[in-house]
């Protein structure tokens, strides 16, 4: 029986309580290299303060600076070397450039990643006493690149799906899925990569705090060449990703992998722009959707349209309570501010009597470690 959102407070807190069992990151007393440092490269450094520092090899420049959430300028030493250290960051993923005379590149020490609409340089901070999303001694799954033909793009699209550990063994079972989004300026290695993804189902699944499933990551840019709309316009027509979805992607899933296909065993979610396209595509298939997640995003509408938002599903309150078993809301407390449709989405679904999971994350912004809290809570409730 789906319990409404105040109702949580007890079952939110003892995840968020469980993110710091078995810890594996400890305080350092020392800089330590980055994780996400090319190999055998020293530098960036993680300081015990979870201040960055960062060096770069450019004699002849004139200018240096580290963008890291905003601008440090560097200072050359007598053998040519930058250097400069940031503020205490949050811990997790962050995305980071470097300024060189004026030209915004990747840090050549760093792995890259795609954000920001292009390859990135990525950084990751430690977080104390938290490994719910590290790799641990666990049975693992693979993330394995799925390619097929979109006839309503007229193109190939590639998608990563996630498959629980044992699918190969056991060529019987069955498994629900998950279609989960990137955010704006992403792409399907999003959650692998920068949002751990796999570690996450992994170590939920062997505790099990999770339901073994399948997880889809796809690119959520679709152009239709019917239609005028190209370029930047073209690619955030979300209509057209939505039609790839329902009318192409999930049949191509339910077909090439062994699934329980029925709304009651598919879930769809996403953060910023993938949680936007998430709640959109998922209230408007709820014959598809019985679990919803927007983390930052979601709930584009008047609070006071909720009775004709997304078609009327809202409407009735019982109706949809019956039907939808899981809708989840969440953001950063940091971010809250700028994004207050989230939070009126959530006060507006309280006053109409949805049952619905609402979740801020502590200290968090715009940023991966909000969406990997999020992705842990929202596995862990679905399916079940």
């Amino acid at each position: 029986m789906k319990l409404k959102s105040i109702l949580y407070t007890t079952l939110i807190a003892s995840l968020i309580t469980g993110c710091a069992q078995n810890p594996k990151e400890k305080e350092a007393t020392a800089p330590v290299s980055a994780s996400t440092n090319i190999l055998g490269i020293s530098y960036p450094v993680v300081n015990p303060d979870l201040s960055v520092t960062v060096r770069v090899n450019a004699p002849d420049a004139d200018s240096v600076k580290l963008d890291l959430m905003k601008k440090y300028p560097m200072t050359k030493n007598a053998d040519g070397i930058w250097e400069v250290t940031s503020d205490p960051q949050v811990p997790g993923f962050h995305y980071y450039f470097l300024e060189i005379d004026g030209c915004s590149v990747a840090d050549p020490s760093s792995e890259l990643f795609y954000g920001c609409g292009r390859m990135s340089s990525g950084i990751e901070i430690p977080e104390e006493g938290v490994d719910y999303y590290l790799p641990q001694h666990v049975p693992h799954g693979e993330i394995r690149t799925q390619m097929y033909y979109s006839d309503i793009t007229q193109a190939w699209r590639k998608c990563l799906v996630y498959t629980p550990a044992g699918y190969d063994e056991n060529n019987t079972q069955k498994y629900p899925v998950l279609y989960l989004q990137h955010g704006s300026g992403e792409d399907e290695t999003g959650w692998s990569n920068q949002g751990k993804a796999d570690n996450i189902l992994d170590n939920l699944i062997a505790s099990q705090k999770a339901v073994p499933m399948l997880v889809v990551m796809d690119r959520g840019y679709a152009i239709d060449p019917k239609e005028k709309e190209t370029g930047q316009k073209g690619r955030f027509n979300f209509n057209t990703f939505e039609r790839v979805v329902i009318n192409e992607l999930i049949p191509m899933i339910d077909k090439n992998y062994r699934t329980l296909p029925d709304r009651e065993h598919r879930a769809i979610a996403g953060l910023s722009m993938g949680g936007f396209q998430a709640v959109s595509i998922g209230l408007a298939h709820l014959d598809k959707f019985a679990h919803i997640g927007g983390f930052s995003g979601g709930g584009r509408m008047n609070s006071n349209e909720l009775n004709t938002a997304y078609n009327g599903v809202f409407a009735d309150a019982e109706a949809f309570n019956q039907k939808v078993k899981t809708l989840y809301i969440s953001l950063g407390t940091e971010e809250a501010a700028r994004f207050k449709n989230v939070t009126e989405f959530h006060d507006a679904l309280t006053q109409a009597n949805i049952n619905h999971i609402y979740y801020e994350s502590p200290g968090t912004a715009h940023e991966w470690l909000t969406w990997r809290r999020s992705l842990h809570q929202f596995a862990g409730l679905i399916f079940k």
